[in-house]
């Protein structure tokens, strides 16, 4: 037998052509584009910090709500019998900025009586509750982080709301559908909002996102 040939013969019929290896590596490459579409990274990634957004904003609702229970007034006031805010009052406030979040005394600011100290070691208040970690303040209050706006109207019994801009689609149709109650899907005069629900929560592109609709908790 002439073993020449017999090897030739074997390397031709294991061997791939480059037309196959062309196809194998357009199919692997249509698979990869499928499977990212079907993940899609982005989307993942905004759907994960939009989880983080929410989850500060229910510390940041607990840490108001015991903070009233023990102190027996919202922390944005100066005290129980506050004559310059003798309601809860709380007009719609990017907290971007501890130092700027103050009380009605205009003296104390509003996250360090939540927290432990100031966050630069400068105190303004002579409260000081432990609701928040002050990595929890430098957190909410850093340049990079999707800021939370805090509102309550201030009549008996309305809710304290704490929002952020969705970064997710997914989060972005949840407050779609939380405002559009007549399900037309736009949020209009047709839509019935909670009496204290802010304002400023939809319909405002310059605060929740291109779309005007905010997260908002409770």
């Amino acid at each position: 037998m002439n073993l020449k040939y017999f090897f030739s013969k074997i390397r031709d019929q294991v061997g791939f052509t480059m037309i196959e290896l062309l196809i194998v590596i357009a199919i692997l490459g249509i698979l990869a584009v499928a499977v990212l579409s079907a993940i899609n990274p982005v989307e993942q990634i905004n759907r994960g910090r939009d989880t983080g957004s929410r989850s500060d904003a229910e510390q940041l609702l607990s840490a108001i709500d015991r903070f009233n229970a023990f102190q027996g007034y919202v922390p944005w006031r100066t005290g129980a019998s506050d004559a310059v805010l003798e309601d809860n009052t709380m007009a719609w406030t990017k907290l971007d900025d501890w130092a700027t979040f103050l009380d009605s005394g205009a003296a104390c600011a509003v996250l360090e009586k939540l927290g432990s100290a100031a966050p630069t070691g400068t105190d303004t208040c002579t409260t000081h509750s432990d609701e928040l970690k002050s990595s929890f303040v430098n957190r909410v209050t850093d340049t990079t982080y999707n800021h939370l706006f805090i509102y309550n109207e201030g009549g008996t019994g309305d809710s304290t709301y704490v929002c952020f801009e969705p970064q997710s689609g997914a989060f972005a149709t949840e407050a779609l559908n939380r405002l559009d109650t007549s399900g037309d899907g736009a949020v209009d005069g047709s839509d019935t909002m909670p009496e204290d629900f802010p304002a400023d929560a939809y319909n405002n592109t310059t605060d929740c996102g291109s779309e005007g609709f905010c997260i908002c908790l409770p």
